[in-house]
């Protein structure tokens, strides 16, 4: 798939992950739709990077589906959809002030986990009714884990479940979308200089950084776009997951 003919949707894309992919594509030559709830930030990306903008909750079926009919509509075509939203919950199974609160375990869930199920299953319904390229190619869906995942720390529990979910779905949904010619894969980054990151102290910032084994920095957003471009790119790489994280493994 060369990044020229490919249309994309991504979500999460007013800010960090998202829309550093978003430029990136741009960049690229590819044509892309913007999904995000920020109705202001959002916008300004997309006037910026000559993309569109389309208001999206990922966890709603009704918005979801309308999103991807409008984006659908808009580049008249859907060939890969990268999914970004989501959120961080900290807290402890059993903290000071009691147990976990359940809503916001759920509420993890649904953003993180089910979010990324509700895009990718629509965006391959639209993905599936594309021609065939060479070796029986139609598209790609890329949903992001975290090294959380493997590696979670105290007070994770909803955050790496969540992302835990996003891993133990991508073998079973690549092996379901052979027929249709549907790559899936997932990405898993490490500690990246996003702007919720980069809103703590900045020797909180360096102290994670530090704890990299090489290099000993934060990663860089654009770093995950271009693996996000490789991948879109490299149409073998299927059902697996790829960790960027600078060889980190977490304690």
């Amino acid at each position: 798939m060369r990044m020229e003919d490919t249309a994309a949707i991504i979500t999460g894309s007013a800010s960090g992950l998202g829309e550093a992919t978003a430029r990136h594509f741009r960049e690229m030559g590819a044509a892309v739709c913007l999904f995000d709830r920020d109705t202001t930030r959002g916008p300004q990306v997309a006037e910026d990077i000559g993309a569109h903008f389309i208001e999206c909750d990922v966890t709603d079926e009704a918005s979801a589906s309308a999103a991807i009919d409008a984006a659908a509509a808009h580049m008249g075509r859907i060939t890969a959809a990268v999914n970004c939203a989501g959120i961080a919950t900290g807290a402890k199974t059993l903290g000071r002030d009691g147990p976990h609160d359940l809503k916001a375990f759920q509420r993890t869930i649904d953003i993180n986990l089910v979010g990324s199920f509700n895009i990718a299953r629509l965006a391959a319904a639209r993905i599936a009714d594309n021609a065939p390229g060479p070796h029986g190619t139609r598209g790609v869906i890329i949903n992001t884990a975290s090294i959380a995942a493997f590696d979670g720390q105290k007070g994770q529990t909803a955050y790496a479940a969540s992302k835990g979910g996003i891993v133990g779905l991508t073998l079973p949904m690549a092996r379901d979308l052979t027929r249709e010619g549907i790559r899936v894969m997932t990405i898993a980054p490490g500690i990246f200089g996003t702007p919720m990151l980069r809103g703590l102290p900045q020797e909180v910032q360096d102290e994670l950084a530090q704890g990299v084994p090489f290099p000993k920095r934060l990663g860089d957003p654009a770093e995950y776009a271009a693996l996000a471009r490789f991948i879109v790119e490299c149409e073998y790489l299927n059902g697996e997951v790829i960790r960027i994280d600078g060889a980190l493994r977490m304690q």
